[in-house]
């Protein structure tokens, strides 16, 4: 049976964004999949995203985005990653 995946309330999720934008911390290849706050909660601070897969071929970015619009219970197609498609720390675009 799989298990459910917790994610922090959305409130607190969106607390960090400044201006549409929330900037994530990714670590791909984890265990499992999971969101998790950072130890302060002011905004602009970096979201702790980990994905289960492979940083190859846009697949991490994509479980990233499903990861979030999960969390957030928004359309997977209203969250764009704006900066940092290559790296570890990417800027993700949420509407308003």
């Amino acid at each position: 049976m799989a298990r459910k995946t917790r994610f922090p309330p959305c409130e607190e999720i969106l607390a960090l964004a400044h201006n549409g934008e929330l900037t994530v911390k990714v670590t791909p290849n984890a265990g499992e999949n999971s969101i998790s706050m950072p130890d302060d909660n002011r905004p602009g601070t970096v979201l702790l995203v980990r994905v289960t897969a492979t940083p190859e071929h846009g697949k991490a970015n994509a479980a990233v985005l499903k990861l979030l619009s999960r969390a957030l219970g928004l359309p997977r197609t209203s969250l764009a990653i704006i900066r940092g498609g290559n790296s570890g720390t990417k800027v993700i675009t949420i509407p308003d």
